[in-house]
């Protein structure tokens, strides 16, 4: 059928299945190849991002929920600093835990949560 006209062609339905096959045919080739990408490659964890300077944090998962992150951080400097965590979620948006202010000395933890309907945490980044 002339998609511009809405008339079909005559003598052209040989050649229109040989068309609708051949496209078949390449969408199950790419969704082959689609399925034989490992699934680790999209959930792997990523190295964490740079700690700010005067900061020494610990990044990680909750022990039993792969969906809460944490940031557990020890000002080592002379002056007061903010941070918090930053979770990349996969499929979920990208969500950051509360703002957390410490003196010299103090330690101090911020946390997040990914959505439920995502991958999970990808990776763990502490932002000053």
């Amino acid at each position: 059928m002339n998609l511009f006209t809405g008339t079909r062609s005559k003598g052209g339905t040989a050649r229109g299945k040989r068309s609708r096959s051949a496209l078949l045919a390449l969408a199950a080739a790419a969704t082959a190849a689609a399925l034989m990408v490992p699934v680790t490659a999209t959930t792997a964890t990523a190295a964490p991002g740079a700690i700010p300077p005067g900061l020494s944090c610990d990044t990680g998962k909750h022990a039993i929920d792969d969906y809460t992150g944490f940031a557990l951080c020890r000002n080592n400097g002379s002056r007061t600093q903010t941070f918090w965590v930053h979770l990349v979620c996969g499929w979920s948006p990208d969500v950051d835990g509360n703002h957390v202010t410490l003196r010299p000395g103090e330690s101090g933890q911020s946390t997040a949560h990914c959505g439920s309907l995502g991958t999970g945490i990808g990776e763990i980044h502490v932002h000053p």
